[in-house]
């Protein structure tokens, strides 16, 4: 099973790291990730999401404002 991650941002470094990271991480582990990038600030406005980048799995927003850890990038795609 694919997991899904959704990157929401307006293209700034913080949000292209933050979609790169998450990539590196995932092939590391070797865990099959679908990472959607958005950047339609109409769409990101829909999930009232304050800070970019903010990173959302199955919807629910698990981080947002800044580049994530390595740690919690890790516990996102093993759980």
């Amino acid at each position: 099973m694919i997991k899904e991650i959704k990157v929401l941002g307006t293209g700034c470094t913080k949000y292209i790291k933050t979609v790169e990271k998450i990539s590196k991480i995932a092939k590391e582990l070797n865990i099959n990730v679908l990472v959607i990038k958005e950047t339609d600030l109409e769409i990101i406005m829909e999930y009232v999401v304050m800070t970019t980048p903010a990173v959302l799995i199955n919807n629910v927003n698990v981080h947002s404002g800044s580049i994530p850890d390595r740690d919690a990038i890790r516990s996102w795609l093993i759980n």
